[in-house]
C-alpha cells in the first residue's frame, strides 16, 4: 500500500517562501518519478513540478519556473517543493503524486497513479 502525506502548507505573505514536504511509504519510493500538482478554487488541477526517480531530471511549469525547486531525499522517502517569491495566484491545494513510468517526468495527471490528500497554501497579505 502506497501512502503519500503532504505537509508544510500555510498562510504566507506575497513574496514569502514555503517548503512543502511529501512523505512516502513503501520501500520502492526511489524507483519512481514524483510530481507536485495544485488546484485553485474553481480551477482544474495543474502540474507544478516533477522529478525523476534518480533526482537527475526535473520539470517545471512555466508559471513557477525560477521560483520553485523540487528535490528528493531517498533516505527519508521524501519529496520537497521549495517555493519562493510567492504570489497570490499561487494560492491552491498542493498535491504530490507518484509517477507511473520512469522514462519521462510527466506533466499530465494520468501519468500519476497515487496521490496525497493535499496541503493548503494561501498567499495573502
Amino acid at each position: 500500500q502506497v501512502q503519500l502525506v503532504e505537509s508544510g502548507g500555510g498562510l504566507v505573505q506575497p513574496g514569502g517562501s514555503l517548503r512543502l514536504s511529501c512523505a512516502a511509504s513503501g520501500r520502492t519510493f526511489s524507483s519512481y518519478n514524483m510530481g507536485w500538482f495544485r488546484q485553485a478554487p474553481g480551477k482544474e488541477r495543474e502540474f507544478v513540478a516533477g522529478i525523476s526517480w534518480s533526482g537527475d531530471s526535473t520539470n517545471y511549469s512555466d508559471t513557477v519556473k525560477g521560483r520553485v525547486t523540487i528535490s528528493r531525499d531517498i533516505a527519508k522517502n521524501t519529496v520537497y517543493l521549495q517555493m519562493n517569491s510567492l504570489k497570490p495566484e499561487d494560492t491552491a491545494v498542493y498535491y504530490c503524486a507518484r509517477g507511473r513510468r520512469r522514462h519521462i517526468v510527466a506533466t499530465m495527471q494520468d501519468e500519476y497513479d497515487y496521490w496525497g490528500q493535499g496541503t493548503q497554501v494561501t498567499v495573502s497579505s
